[in-house]
Parts: C-alpha cells; structure tokens; sequence
C-alpha cells in the first residue's frame, strides 16, 4: 500500500482529517465511502473531484464504496444550501441512479478478480425495511439534539442566513448519513468515510455513532471544494452545469471548459484532476510559465480528463472539433462530426432553412449566399465575394459556378457557409 493520506496533502486535496487516520491507513487495508446524491441522471464535475478520491483510493491499494443515495436522496442534504430542495419521485430517484451507477462504473475497477475491487451500494436496500419506531429507538437514542444542533450545516440554517427555518426532514439527514456509517461499519468493515468539507458534520456523526452504538472507532477525511480563482462557481457554465453524461455535455464542450481555465485556476487543477506524478507536474507548471500563450497545462488537464470520462476517440474528436474554428480543417473533418458536436462548435452561428427540394434541383451560389438565406445582403455582393475568392462551403473556397448538393451534408442536414475568417452562416435543410 502507498500513501493515500500523503498523496492527498501534496495534491492540495486534504482539508479535514480525524486524528490518526494517516497511520491507520498506512498499517491497514481499509474499506472507504463516499456518498454520492443522486439529484440526476448524470454526475457532474463537481462530483469529479470525489470520485478521484476514491480511484486514489483504490490505487493506494485500498477497498473504495462508492455508495448512491436512494434513501438519503429522498430526504435531501441541507449541508451548503440556503433553502429546501423539493425532493423527488421514487421513479425520478431510480432513473438517475442507474445513470449516476453507469458513470461510476466508467471510473473504478469493479472487476471481482483483482485485489481489491471496488463496491457499488445503494443505501435504500438497508433504510427500506426499517421502521421509523425502530429507527428512533435504536439509532436515534445514541445521538442528542446538543450534538446535531452544534452541526454547521444545522447552525446556518437556524441562523440569520435562512428565512425558512429547517424542516424535521433536513434535520434528520445527519442521523441517516451517520446510520449509513454505521451499517457499512458493521457489514462491511468499513472504516472510514470521506467527501467535501461540507460534509464534515455528517461524516463525524457517523464516526460518533460508531463510538456510541458499536463501541468501535472509525475515521474522517475531508477534500476542499473546489473554486475557481475569478470568484465564479467551479463547473458552471452560462449555459448550466458542466456534466459527465456525453449528452449532456459534449465532449467537445466538455473539454473547452478544461482549455478555457485560468493559467492560476490550471496551475491547481493540474494536481486535483489528474494522476500525473509531482516531477512531470513541475515541469509542466515550469514550462507553461515560459510560454503561456501555449496553454501546455489547459491543454494537458483537457487531454487527461477528457480521455478519463469520454475515452481517448472522443478526446480526439474534440481535438479535431477546435481546430475546426482555429485551425486548418477540411470538409472530412467537418462531415465526421456528430450533429451535437457540429451544433456545439458551431453554436450562436446565424443559420437559414432550406428545403430538400432546393437540394435536389441544385443549389447555386448566389441563391445560397443571398436570395435563398440571406447571409450576404444582394446578389451583387454574393457575386463580388465570390469574385474575391472569399466564400467556403465547407471549409473549402469555392467559385460563383458550384452547385450545392446532398453530398456537401453534415450531420445530413446541415452546410457551413464562410465568407472570410471568421464570418459563418449555416444552412439547415428541412
């Protein structure tokens, strides 16, 4: 076994440990957890962060349990949140956590034949058949109201910062997540639990109720919550969460988000995102200090965690997608994209209907660039682009005798028009 706890540290990844942990690792094959709420069908990078967590885990030669919150998904953690979420549907809840058990599964190996394979668990399978009467008298007697009340995530909400109080429901979630503790404690000898900083409450309620309830020790480790240097929330968008389901969130888009990072912001994520070791780190820090306008660090980040989450052809396509608006590209590249890919790159690009109808009697240029779009103002001025030899279908510079036709397709309903660099238009075929 390695150094977890020290992989942690160095990584900027150890926020809150419980005393001794570090050394109880080093001597101890140890079963671990996170929970993970499944509020969607999809995980988002955010969770990336918790699941590295677990696959340094599992590397360090430790058991992972990455567990999925049926049953705390239908209480709702108040931890971090100003107000009460409404809760979810039994059939909304089993929907996305066959997702969020799909994408975890893409991360950790769960192959019963190596040393130590992870375990995915679902708290609902031990929550559903416990009464409430059973719950109160042999869970909640161990844990005072003193003890939750003292909870930062209980504080908050009683506090100023909330007009809404705090439900009975928010209120029990600590008890739930603790019991969930408690439960792989005994069942599975799991020793320890870990999660964001946000969680350190819950996560010692569990450690307490071991203490109390089964008269044994458990441990604690919290990892910061990323930020991002600009003040904004780390894994958003103007266009929403940034998720790990390729539908979601294309891999395109998906690794734009990694390119478009702050040299400051990509000098930390570099450590957090990755599994490159602290020599190749330092020196791929020292080199993008020499030359940032490179974005050798963005570009590295984007590369591992794209190949990480969608695999290395999706990488590629991504790739092969932003050079399309950057660099030198052919009508090929153009016409391998998928429809999502193409719409993602091409995104806020002025566009047009034609019909099948004006395909199959063959397009000219003029109609394309003027009478039947738009895109340039008169005729004329299509005839003097096109003159200029400043017009492209496809990327490819064409003259005012082509004839657009169903083989120019992308995506089989779509032609990129260009005049110039940067001047796009888009012609969908309806």
């Amino acid at each position: 076994m390695t150094n977890f706890v020290e992989e942690l540290r160095w990584r900027g990844l150890l926020h809150d440990i419980m005393p001794d942990t570090e050394d109880y690792l080093l001597k101890n094959k140890t079963a671990g957890y996170i929970g993970f709420d499944p509020t969607a069908d999809s995980l988002h990078i955010g969770s990336l962060v918790q699941i590295l967590i677990l696959m340094h885990f599992q590397k360090a030669g430790h058991t992972p349990i990455a567990l999925v919150g049926g049953a705390t998904g239908m209480v709702g953690d108040p931890s971090g949140k100003s107000a009460e979420r409404n809760l979810l549907d039994e059939d909304t809840l089993a929907k996305n956590i066959v997702g969020v058990k799909e994408q975890l599964s893409r991360f950790l190996d769960f192959d019963t034949a190596s040393e130590n394979p992870a375990e995915l668990v679902n708290n609902y399978d031990w929550m559903k058949d416990i009464s409430l009467i059973d719950f109160v008298r042999d869970t909640g007697k161990h844990i005072t109201v003193n003890y939750m009340m003292a909870k930062d995530s209980v504080k908050k909400r009683l506090g100023s910062e909330s007009k809404e109080g705090m439900s009975f429901t928010e209120f029990t979630y600590q008890l739930f997540q603790g019991y969930d503790f408690y439960h792989l404690y005994k069942e599975k000898n799991c020793k320890l639990q870990m999660g964001g900083s946000d969680q350190w409450g819950n996560i010692t309620t569990g450690t307490e109720l071991i203490r109390r309830k089964a008269q044994g020790k458990a441990y604690a480790i919290t990892v910061p919550l990323v930020t991002k240097a600009d003040g904004t929330k780390f894994g958003k968008t103007e266009g929403g969460n940034v998720w790990l389901d390729a539908f979601r969130t294309s891999p395109y888009k998906f690794y734009q988000y990694w390119l478009n990072s702050s040299d400051e912001d990509s000098e930390k994520y570099i450590k957090i995102f990755t599994f490159l070791d602290k020599e190749t780190i330092d020196t791929l820090i020292a080199e993008h200090k020499e030359a940032p306008h490179m974005r050798l660090l963005q570009k590295k980040i984007g590369e591992e965690v794209t190949v990480m989450t969608h695999g290395q052809e999706a990488y590629e396509n991504a790739i092969k997608a932003s050079n399309i608006l950057f660099g030198k590209s052919t009508a090929d590249d153009l016409k391998s994209l998928d429809e999502q890919t193409f719409l993602d790159v091409f995104d806020g690009v002025p566009q047009a209907s034609i019909t099948k109808q004006d395909i199959e009697e063959g397009l000219d240029m003029i109609a394309a660039l003027a009478a039947k779009t738009s895109f340039l103002k008169s005729n004329g001025d299509a005839r003097r682009a096109l003159k200029e030899n400043s017009i492209s279908v496809n990327k490819e510079k064409v003259q005012e005798n082509y004839t657009i036709t169903s083989s120019d397709f992308i995506a089989e309903k779509y032609v990129l028009l260009q005049r110039g660099k940067k001047n796009y238009f888009l012609l969908k075929v309806e």
